[in-house]
């Protein structure tokens, strides 16, 4: 392998410098063009430095997306910062994740000012009928495709149906995730007692993060929007979708700062709009504070990425080798999802209102399922619909 000329030509264009201007404007360009959500995101950045760039090799692409998929926040945003680190450091690093980022939360806010103007107008009204009806089919295809794979042991699906039930009765959304892993571990270090101290490095601060969930109801601020979203940007994991469930218990359950309409609608914007998903958190601050309030927001979930990505370099590679430490994230994983579950269903009891919605959600899913295209097309359409229906 190493002795093929291909290999070597990779090899030394992926160690070639890059400006950070030519690094800014790619992250920035894909920032502005990426919808789809996260596997799509990772499907063009791999099409862009991968095969047409050669900034980096498939195999080191691979150990990116590997390890973004081990830390919290979202997944596709920290493969772009892991690229911006690896090609120029420190300054990369906040290069590549800014450049990739500031698209979305520009288009986001900027969608947020005419929701806050106009979102109680019929033919707003009506757009949103339909596009609310396509988020929750999207969520279900979200779910089917991510369980098949993360459930993969009758233990993983009963951690799964556990965690479910544990949210529904309205536990703490990162208590839920820590007992699903806290499962997962105990279960395996009783079967294979290996692999416990390079696990224990890293998870042992599950408790501390799940502490950070009991902050008392406080007024609407900046700095109580910042906390918030830090909280939870610290602690997501699995795809954006997982972030709806904090974002439900925080802003509803816990602060009474949004409806449930309020919620779904900036789900609904986060999935016609390019980058990534946690850009809902743009829209959320938005609503509670104009834009200083979007900026606080999207700054504090995304802060959590940017640090885990810096430090997590050396630590990674032997919880990825820990046995114990990847059945503790198999159960995160699924816990993660028992989230998404709960969630899709309190969420699509507000969209799904009559056989209209009910259609709209189940061939939006099918043709998800089936065809596999981009979402944003999903909702493009089903905003389409809604406007001829209630327009």
């Amino acid at each position: 392998m190493r002795g093929e000329p291909s290999n070597q030509n990779v090899s030394s264009d992926s160690s070639a410098p890059v400006s950070l201007w030519e690094l800014a404007f790619v992250f920035f360009k894909l920032g502005t063009i990426a919808f789809g959500g996260p596997a799509a995101h990772i499907a063009m950045m791999q099409d862009e430095f991968v095969r047409k760039r050669k900034w980096i090799t498939e195999a080191d692409f691979l150990d990116r997306l590997g390890a973004a998929n081990l830390i919290p926040g979202p997944s596709s945003t920290e493969v772009a910062i892991f690229i911006g680190h690896a090609k120029r450091g420190w300054a990369g690093l906040v290069v590549a994740g800014c450049c990739f980022i500031i698209p979305a939360a520009v288009m986001v806010t900027w969608i947020a000012a005419l929701y806050v103007r106009y979102g109680s107008l019929p033919q707003a009204a009506g757009i949103l009928y339909g596009i609310k009806a396509a988020v929750i089919g999207i969520l279900l295809q979200a779910l089917w495709s991510l369980g098949r794979t993360a459930a993969k042991t009758k233990l993983l699906a009963l951690v799964g149906a556990g965690a479910m039930v544990l949210s529904a009765l309205g536990l703490a959304p990162v208590m839920v995730i820590a007992i699903a892993g806290a499962a997962s571990g105990v279960v395996f270090r009783f079967t294979k007692r290996r692999g416990a101290v390079s696990a224990a490095s890293f998870f042992g601060k599950l408790p501390l993060m799940a502490g950070m969930a009991a902050v008392a109801a406080a007024p609407a601020s900046l700095l109580r929007l910042f906390l918030s979203f830090l909280k939870i940007g610290s602690v997501v994991f699995g795809s954006g979708y997982v972030l709806l469930a904090f974002l439900r218990a925080e802003f509803i359950d816990h602060l009474h700062w949004l409806t449930e309409k309020q919620l779904i609608d900036s789900v609904a914007v986060g999935q016609f709009t390019p980058g990534p998903v946690f850009t809902t958190a743009t829209f959320i601050g938005y609503l509670v504070a104009g834009v200083p309030g979007a900026v606080v927001a999207t700054v504090g979930v995304f802060v959590p990425g940017f640090i885990f990505v810096a430090l997590s370099g050396r630590m990674l590679p032997r919880i990825r080798r820990s046995p114990l430490a990847a059945a503790i994230l198999d159960g995160v994983v699924v816990g993660s999802l028992a989230l998404m579950a709960v969630v899709a269903w309190q969420l699509g009891r507000a969209a799904i209102v009559d056989w209209i919605t009910l259609a709209i959600m189940v061939v939006s899913a099918g043709l998800l399922l089936r065809f596999r295209i981009n979402s944003a097309w999903i909702v493009g359409g089903a905003a389409v619909i809604g406007w001829l229906v209630r327009g």
